[in-house]
């Protein structure tokens, strides 16, 4: 091939991908693509086919893996309290870390999600769990529902009553208008129980358990008898860790479905090829894993989830990038070519996605309460405990599932140096003032309740059920 052929054939490719690269999708057509925002409770970043889990049945999550771009390393940055779903997803909507904030939710009065949507053109449609995720933003929504479907979930038709309303606003909307929808699915957080189709697609003795499982964590994180840690005895049994897993599976299995349904409903209203379809998920669970069962840690299990962006202009692939979940605010207003906010503390992977830039930051922290800290890089991974005094430092690399603290070592003195300076430098930057260690240590031993206290305090928190309906419990 000639130099000129060559000249001429490079600004081919360029002309043909300019869109992509440096530009918003609605830059390069005429009409604005559609959002469609799939946000699910609870979901391990593990819990998908495609991305690796042989076991798991997801074929309509993976149908968005093949065809859009994936982040690896997609992280809730932490949470004031117990419920972590209510500083997610007030973070998500916000661009900002809860530091930022003044009370429990982010506040309405300043930039926020769905006003950047409408100052875009676009109808903003949310319906989600009600629980204790209600915030004064989702009022911004042109349309905002809650849905208490607890009842339902335990009938085993989790994600229904939200992915039927959606399907009834496809078919009702003005056409004329592009529309964000946000579905902020209440599953597989518990009471699980899938439909029994979905209960006897595993079977729970076969069920291998997780790399990392333990009967009880080896000491006092600071967050152990929360309402999560209640939902499995202690120590936590190889047999009750597989059907927590079972129920965790089939009621993953089940919202799949769902969403395969909401899918079809698109593609018939002909929106499907003019629509950016983005999931992911509010923080992952523990489910035995390290000998939790909840999300109340910053293990990786607990504070990854799933991102994959799929749709019109988004390149296959994925990326191990280290992101935040409240990342996706800005990346949607640069990929549809409105404003980012100013003021946010959030970042947009839209440079990513498109190929420009391999990450947007360094390293990566998470926080959670006064309890713990955490700091990651490409590799490394620290953890601390400030009110026990402890600290622990992982290669990712070589342990993904962090069960070798390598801290104290000298050989990996310097990597726990240098990630302790980076978390101390985001303590700053974000305006987290809580100390990263303590005068006077508790006790790190975790003193697990007794048999009769365990009860009383499950009878304080687990719902009732209703009815008697058939299901699979897990007996096999």
């Amino acid at each position: 091939m000639s130099f000129r052929c060559r000249v001429s054939f490079a600004l081919l490719l360029m002309a043909c991908f300019s869109p992509l690269f440096g530009s918003s999708l609605n830059a390069a057509t005429k009409e604005k693509t559609n959002i469609l925002f799939l946000f699910t409770d609870d979901q391990r970043a593990d819990t998908i086919h495609a991305l690796g889990n042989p076991l798991i049945k997801t074929p309509h999550l993976d149908q968005l893996v093949r065809s859009g771009f994936v982040f690896n390393n997609a992280y809730c940055l932490g949470s004031n309290s117990g419920a972590v779903c209510v500083c997610s997803r007030n973070m998500l909507l916000s661009g900002r870390t809860y530091f930022r904030w003044t009370g429990r939710y982010a506040s309405a009065d300043k930039p926020n999600f769905p006003d950047s949507m409408k100052d875009a053109g676009y109808y903003t449609y949310h319906h989600g769990k009600q629980g204790n995720t209600a915030a004064l933003i989702h009022k911004k929504f042109d349309t905002t529902k809650y849905v208490n479907d607890q009842q339902a979930r335990l009938l085993g038709q989790p994600g229904q009553e939200i992915v039927n309303d959606a399907i009834q606003f496809l078919k009702t909307r003005k056409e004329d208008q592009p529309f964000f929808m946000y579905l902020a699915f209440a599953c597989p957080h518990d009471p699980r129980v899938a439909d029994q189709e979905y209960m006897d697609l595993y079977q729970r003795e076969s069920i291998p358990l997780p790399a990392n499982y333990l009967p009880l964590h080896p000491f006092n994180n600071g967050e152990q008898v929360v309402r999560d840690e209640l939902l499995a005895g202690f120590p936590r049994t190889k047999s009750e860790i597989r059907k927590h897993l079972h129920d965790y599976y089939a009621d993953i299995t089940g919202l799949d479905g769902h969403i395969g349904r909401l899918l079809t409903a698109l593609k018939e209203s002909g929106e499907y090829d003019n629509t950016i379809i983005i999931f992911s998920s509010d923080h992952g669970l523990a489910v035995g894993s390290h000998g939790l069962m909840g999300k109340q840690s910053l293990y990786e299990h607990s504070m990854k989830s799933p991102l994959i962006f799929s749709g019109p202009g988004i390149p296959q692939g994925q990326s191990d990038a280290l992101v935040y979940l409240y990342d996706i605010f800005p990346t949607v207003c640069e990929m549809v070519g409105t404003q980012v906010p100013q003021g946010l503390d959030s970042q947009s992977m839209w440079p990513v996605i498109t190929g420009e830039q391999k990450q947007t930051r360094e390293t990566l922290c998470t926080a959670y309460k006064d309890v713990q800290r955490s700091a990651r890089d490409g590799r490394w991974k620290l953890i601390t405990y400030p009110q026990i005094n402890k600290t622990q430092l992982f290669d990712l690399q070589d342990d993904p599932a962090e069960t070798r603290n390598l801290f104290g070592n000298p050989d990996y003195q310097q990597q726990a140096d240098h990630l302790l300076t980076a978390l101390k430098t985001w303590q700053k930057e974000v305006g987290d003032t809580d100390a990263l260690s303590s005068t006077h240590p508790q006790d790190p031993t975790f003193k697990a309740p007794t048999a009769e206290e365990l009860k009383e305090l499950q009878q304080r928190w687990q719902p009732k059920k209703k009815k008697k309906h058939a299901v699979n419990t897990g007996d096999k």
